[in-house]
């Protein structure tokens, strides 16, 4: 196979191409910038007393992608500013999830330093584009350089209304209870000292008082969404989609898999298979 000798182009000093090229490019096909299957909601959208909003993007599960592209190097107006976007439209469309991203053709360490800091607090990522002349054309690619640390939303630290189970049964038909009690009964036959921590917007686990939410339980009406602390692996998500496993996208460092009753008979030694993986990881 013949090697071909790729040919970098600096869109910053290009003659021809500018911000308004790249963001058609990018609205045309959001899934080019790696971040699963977006689609547009909007681009130059006004922000009140801030400018616009370069593009704004978002995928199957409502959560919106808040993008600022930059030509050349990061600098401060342009973190400065796209954290200002993500920020206005997290409090003007606080029922989605919202995450700030960055596109640059230079993500520069002094930056990237920069942010690291806001990041945790604000769920944000960092991709530096190339630009490729190719076939008489000009291609794109994205490399994330930073990506999301999710805000905490099952975290051992923080400030938890804790319920009961009583608090649960009330608002929780009998047969989603009974499927909970189903994936802590698994649970128990790898360790037997684990218990559920009611809290008012989750389930989670408890060993000996002690919080250990490996896995986490959220109850509605028609299922149970299983939540399962696993590193991101495609592979067996894969083997889980293809046995007919409810798959929800990846998020925060879990597996999420949609539950209703007559599922877990069918799948049970996946869903125990699952738990031991996560189980084996915490400890």
């Amino acid at each position: 196979m013949k090697h071909v000798k790729l040919e970098t182009v600096s869109l910053k000093n290009h003659s021809e191409l500018n911000e308004a090229w790249i963001q058609k490019v990018i609205a045309d096909d959001p899934a080019i910038l790696g971040l699963g299957d977006l689609v547009l909601r909007d681009k130059e959208r006004p922000q009140p007393r801030a400018g616009r909003l370069d593009l704004l993007l978002q995928d199957s599960d409502d959560k919106r992608y808040e993008v600022e592209i930059q030509l050349g190097a990061t600098d401060e107006t342009h973190i400065i500013g796209t954290i200002e976007y993500w920020d206005i439209e997290r409090n003007r469309y606080p029922q989605y999830e919202h995450c700030a991203v960055i596109v640059a053709e230079d993500i520069t360490s002094r930056f990237l330093n920069v942010i690291n800091l806001f990041n945790g607090t604000i769920p944000l990522v960092a991709l530096q584009m190339t630009a490729i002349k190719a076939d008489g054309g000009i291609g794109l690619n994205f490399t994330k350089v930073l990506d999301e640390r999710s805000l905490g939303v099952v975290d051992e630290d923080e400030d938890i209304v804790v319920t009961d189970r009583a608090y649960w049964e009330k608002r929780t038909p009998k047969t989603i209870m009974e499927l909970a009690d189903r994936i802590l009964g698994i649970v128990n036959e790898t360790d037997p000292a684990f218990n559920f921590k009611y809290n008012k917007f989750y389930i989670g686990m408890a060993k000996g008082g002690i919080t250990n939410n490996f896995i986490w339980c959220e109850l509605n009406k028609s299922h149970l969404r299983l939540n399962v602390r696993l590193p991101k692996d495609e592979s067996l998500s894969g083997q889980l989609d293809e046995a007919g496993l409810d798959l929800m996208s990846y998020k925060w460092g879990a597996l999420r898999i949609r539950l209703k009753p007559e599922d877990l008979p069918k799948h049970v030694g996946l869903i125990k298979m699952v738990l031991d993986k996560a189980y084996s990881i915490s400890q």
